[in-house]
């Protein structure tokens, strides 16, 4: 009797472990063991058995208001997507990925980081801002959801039989990490379960679906074989000796040689890297982590590095 009633005493002090724990959060976390592995299901931010919805979800450290002062002139009368882009879409958008990683992995600070630096490609691709423009150009991200003068249609007459153009239809830039290409969309849409092949223009028409297919490219290898930016960034990737030779590290400069190869890595200190490095540094600061947590030079950019896909052209690099 007395083990009996022990053993109900521990499931009650378990139980107010797990509710003050979680005190600030409004969803219930469900803990078990899986093969001796520590696995925990937060509900529909964070659901399906996962190791990484063990930590904090993004919604734990990263509330509207942040959101709000990263993209302060968003919904400007002069923003070209105002009215668009809102927390909501992104934290409903990341809940797809968060059980993988997104946001959830390693302690606090790498987490912040990571949504920081996510943030910071998605910000300087969508910034409408430029040196004097008020609050400063890294004020203006997510002041676009869409390429406001194609110079084409971007439809790759190469595809035409895996991924062939819808009639009508124009492949250019969409979304928080802008997608270009038919094949970039036909890929996309797959993995997202959605025809954006025969309909890009889903893209620019939700925001939710917009920082999806941003997360989706952010967490997925480009190529077999190569990392995916949110591996380089939070340092599951360990580079080979042909990565160290072309001085490629774990950091915020691999997610750009990523995202944009040699159209911004292996050139030096340009302007086109420049301004993603501080969208980055700029986030760090207004989340409360500090810029100084971005690295040294090495790790912030990729100045130096070999791209990992080598382009003839910037035609091709956007492919």
């Amino acid at each position: 009797m007395e083990a009996k009633q022990t053993s109900v005493l521990l499931i009650g002090i378990l139980l107010v472990i797990v509710s003050i724990a979680n005190a600030d959060s409004s969803a219930q976390v469900l803990v078990k063991k899986v093969k001796g592995k520590k696995v925990c299901d937060k509900g529909w931010e964070c659901k399906g058995w996962s190791e990484y919805c063990c930590n904090l979800t993004i919604s734990d450290y990263f509330d509207t208001y942040q959101f709000e002062e990263l993209f302060a002139k968003r919904n400007s009368p002069v923003a070209h997507a105002a009215g668009f882009w809102d927390y909501k879409s992104f934290i409903t958008a990341s809940a797809l990925y968060q059980p993988h990683g997104f946001g959830t992995t390693g302690n606090k600070t790498t987490q912040m980081k990571e949504i920081a630096a996510f943030l910071g490609h998605v910000g300087s691709q969508t910034s409408c801002g430029y040196g004097v423009a008020t609050g400063g150009p890294t004020a203006w991200g997510l002041c676009y959801n869409k390429e406001m003068s194609p110079p084409h249609e971007y439809c790759d007459d190469f595809y035409k039989y895996t991924y062939p153009c819808a009639p009508g239809a124009g492949y250019y830039g969409r979304g928080a990490l802008p997608i270009y290409w038919q094949y970039n969309y036909g890929k996309i849409g797959e993995a997202l379960n959605v025809d954006l092949l025969n309909h890009p223009e889903y893209i620019e028409q939700n925001a939710t679906l917009a920082f999806q297919a941003a997360i989706h490219t952010w967490v997925t290898p480009m190529k077999k074989g190569q990392p995916s930016a949110h591996e380089a960034f939070v340092g599951t990737w360990k580079p080979t000796k042909n990565d160290t030779l072309a001085k490629r590290f774990p950091g915020f400069g691999t997610t750009m040689n990523i995202l944009y190869g040699d159209r911004t890595c292996g050139k030096g200190d340009v302007d086109d890297m420049n301004t993603v490095v501080s969208h980055y540094l700029y986030y760090l600061d207004l989340m409360g982590v500090g810029r100084e947590e971005g690295g040294p030079h090495e790790v912030l950019t990729c100045a130096e590095q070999k791209p990992f896909n080598p382009s003839a052209s910037t035609q091709a690099s956007s492919r």
